[in-house]
């Protein structure tokens, strides 16, 4: 096992990784994917090779931008970059509806796993970036070790079960 380590100081309470901005091949396809079947809103396009989206009108969530990208294709496997970024939903039946959406819209789903903490589903956006999915389990559910340490797993989510939050 690795060591915990712990920062000196650490990061104030209540600091949070703030938004994602992405750089995608095609500005108006990425914007159909993220609005259309994902369901965040655009707050601010940023002439014709940058936008802005959000969810509950914060300012935003997600950016993406052709700047350096325009009509690239995805980085090939096996090289260095973003792995995947994670939307949290508030409730299972709230991932449920999102992941609903997502294989209505035809979208491949990657992955699926209850990591004990959360349950994920895994995707690419159409510009190959990687999308976990995901609810966190209530913190008392959270499996530890016999040290008190967290103790995720990596065990298959039952697809049909989470569905069944919405039928």
């Amino acid at each position: 096992m690795i060591p915990v380590t712990r920062a000196d100081p650490p990061a104030p309470r209540g600091t949070k990784v703030g938004h994602i901005h992405l750089r995608v091949g095609n500005l108006g396809r990425a914007i159909g994917f993220y609005s259309d079947v994902l369901g965040f809103n655009v707050t601010q396009r940023y002439g014709e090779h940058a936008a802005f989206l959000s969810i509950d009108g914060y300012h935003h969530h997600i950016g993406l931008n052709t700047w350096d990208s325009l009509a690239a294709p995805p980085p090939p496997p096996g090289h260095t970059g973003l792995y995947h970024a994670a939307i949290v939903y508030p409730s299972r039946a709230a991932l449920a509806h999102a992941v609903k959406r997502v294989l209505d819209a035809g979208v491949r789903l990657t992955g699926m796993a209850d990591h004990g903490v959360s349950e994920a589903v895994y995707l690419e956006d159409p510009d190959g970036n990687g999308l976990e999915l995901y609810r966190d389990k209530p913190r008392a559910e959270w499996p530890t070790d016999e040290e008190g340490f967290l103790a995720m797993v990596n065990v298959p989510l039952d697809l049909e079960d989470l569905l069944s939050e919405i039928l």
